[in-house]
């Protein structure tokens, strides 16, 4: 497996899902307060090796880590946290 890291690139405000040194995919974000909100993911690496989910899972947790909360403004993330309550505590409203 390649090395797979998070990069929160504060620059371009968004959440960065590398492997093996490339940018496969990346989730957008606005920080207000202590909430982040995710306004839009997208996968630019190969389909169907669940790069989504793997960028949601590590965002999310570094989202907890910090003791901040979430508003998944983005279909994706709003689904994804659907389908994987043990994240749900981190929705705020929005």
């Amino acid at each position: 497996m390649q090395d797979e890291t998070l990069t929160d690139n504060t620059a371009a405000s968004h959440y960065e899902l590398n492997l093996g040194g490339s940018v496969v995919a990346f989730a957008n974000y606005r920080i207000d307060g202590d909430t982040v909100r995710i306004t839009h993911t997208e996968v630019t690496g190969p389909e169907g090796q669940g790069l989504g989910s793997r960028l949601a899972r590590l965002l999310l947790a570094e989202i907890r880590q910090r003791g901040q909360g979430v508003v998944p403004q983005c279909d994706f993330i709003a689904g994804w946290i659907a389908r994987h309550p043990e994240y749900a505590d981190l929705v705020r409203p929005g």
